[in-house]
């Protein structure tokens, strides 16, 4: 799966996706932020799952650095050398073997890293990357989206869980999504998840830029959640067609700012994923229009649909 692909005359390593899944495609869009924060409400609702975090880490001070690490680790997975991606994933193992969590219900410990919680995480992720990109007017086929399910029970390896026990397609995400639904609430942690992504802490100067751009940002993806969180959470959000109509408009606007621009932004995982490869790995939704007849005809040569990746949602 690693071996090493021809891509614009180079037998440079592709790392664990390569520029000819979906994945490679359809991370390097600028609306994968929008889909971020969506995880993280998504993911603040498992009782568990939330307090895992706030049990470990000073979530209020450090939930930049949080967010910035997340985006970090997905860059790195998706368009860095197998090497790369391994290390990464062998290091956030580490880290979750370290940590553990008290249910203050029941007062039993558990493990960060118990699979429960790492799938919880996993899914919430794969399902708003796919929801919102779509959502916000990215071309994928129903076919492209199964794809993109599939390949990513890669970056559920790389956290320490077992690829037998991932969902592979849009349906197995879905029925993982009803599965789960009982265990949700709108705990204590999640309200506070809630209220920092709302209006995180930011120098007074930049009070005014936080309420025009991240304001509008947290909106989107509060609304893009699925009723049953707007629910639990106790807030409203625009009726469905609003909140598409707007995902959409955003994403047109995204989209204008030149790749090349938004690509040279630190750390420059892609640039460095092209520079690497050759310019014919550029990511681009242009692509998948392009090779959409070839998935959905069953014939999903090129394509490796078990690229083994984490975390960062879910159920539509």
């Amino acid at each position: 799966m690693a071996a090493a692909i021809r891509q614009g005359g180079s037998d440079a390593d592709p790392g664990l996706y390569g520029p000819r899944s979906v994945t490679w495609q359809l991370h390097g869009d600028p609306v994968m932020w929008i889909a971020g924060v969506r995880a993280l409400y998504l993911q603040a609702l498992h009782p568990l799952a939330v307090r895992g975090v706030t049990q470990n880490s000073d979530f209020r001070k450090d939930a930049w650095g949080r967010l910035l690490r997340t985006a970090r680790f997905v860059a790195t997975i998706t368009y860095g050398t197998t090497e790369a991606a391994e290390r990464a994933g062998a290091k956030v193992r580490g880290i979750h073997r370290r940590l553990s969590l008290t249910d203050p219900v029941t007062g039993v410990r558990h493990g960060v890293d118990e699979p429960e919680l790492l799938l919880w995480v996993h899914c919430a992720e794969i399902d708003s990357y796919l929801h919102v990109m779509r959502r916000s007017g990215y071309p994928l086929t129903d076919a492209q989206a199964d794809a993109y399910v599939a390949e990513n029970v890669v970056s559920a390896r790389l956290v320490g869980l077992d690829p037998a026990d991932i969902p592979a397609d849009t349906a197995a995400l879905a029925a993982y999504f009803a599965k789960v639904r009982p265990q949700l609430a709108n705990t204590p942690e999640a309200r506070e998840v809630d209220a920092f992504l709302r209006r995180p802490p930011v120098h007074a100067l930049l009070v005014p830029a936080r309420e025009a751009l991240w304001g509008r940002f947290a909106a989107l993806a509060y609304g893009s959640l699925p009723p049953y969180a707007h629910e639990l959470y106790g807030r409203p959000a625009p009726p469905p067609p609003v909140v598409t109509r707007r995902l959409r408009a955003m994403g047109r606007a995204l989209r204008c700012i030149p790749p090349t621009v938004r690509w040279q932004l630190p750390p420059k995982h892609i640039m460095r994923a092209v520079e690497r490869l050759g310019p014919g790995s550029r990511p681009s939704p242009y692509k998948l229009r392009k090779n959409a007849a070839i998935l959905d005809s069953g014939d999903a040569t090129g394509v490796r649909p078990h690229a083994a990746g984490l975390h960062g949602g879910g159920g539509s």
